[in-house]
């Protein structure tokens, strides 16, 4: 990864519509998209797979008012992601972890796993509590962590991923068949490869380096 190239690189605005990300390159960061960690392996997302142009149509055309300047991004990029999160953790999916990490071997001492499993309980509630009970909080975060992972790794393997969050939640949870569901949309990510006679050549603008780091 040409971190050098990231730290003066403005996220992609434009995609190229001609170009398409390789399958086995999408595959692979599929993959890793499915393994990436979250707090205590809650795991509270769904992913949307857009990989067709009917599927990004799909997602365009509920991107509607003040939200229409996105969907551009989604049809011409070469694919996009609908990122869901749960807005509850009812104990049925936790015991689905903790079925899943046993018949994973993710613990090699059955008691290491029953005390792992307690805590993560435990967690969940804790967390829960902190939120007033709004634990869709909680998990969204999770969710944000996965989507800055995703982007790191499509950088990696040289695509570009811009997550946008213009868009109406409603709209997209109707479309998408979520409303009546435990799931709700957290977050948007088109990838691609930038149209190039479109990138933005101004320097990147953030704080210096003095005012965001304390050193001890």
């Amino acid at each position: 990864m040409d971190l050098d190239n990231l730290i003066t690189k403005h996220l992609t605005r434009y995609f190229d519509p001609n170009k398409k990300i390789p399958e086995e390159t999408f595959q692979l960061l599929l993959r890793y998209l499915r393994t990436s960690p979250t707090t205590i392996n809650i795991q509270p997302n769904h992913f949307h797979v857009l990989e067709s142009q009917a599927g990004k149509d799909k997602l365009a055309d509920a991107l509607v008012g003040r939200f229409a300047d996105n969907a551009e991004k989604v049809r011409n990029a070469s694919h996009a992601i609908v990122f869901t999160t749960r807005k509850t953790i009812p104990d049925e999916h936790l015991q689905e972890i903790f079925a899943k990490e046993r018949a994973d071997g993710r613990f090699a001492d059955p008691e290491i796993q029953k005390g792992w499993e307690a805590g993560a309980s435990n967690f969940v509630e804790i967390q829960s509590e902190n939120y007033g009970g709004d634990v869709l909080h909680w998990l969204e975060k999770n969710t944000y962590l996965v989507v800055g992972a995703t982007m790191m790794a499509a950088a990696s393997l040289g695509v570009d991923a811009t997550p946008l969050e213009g868009f109406d939640r409603a709209t997209i949870d109707e479309a998408f068949g979520l409303t009546d569901t435990d799931f709700t949309t957290t977050l948007l990510v088109v990838l691609g490869y930038p149209d190039e006679t479109r990138v933005s050549r101004q320097p990147v603008s953030r704080f210096d380096a003095e005012k965001i780091f304390t050193h001890m």
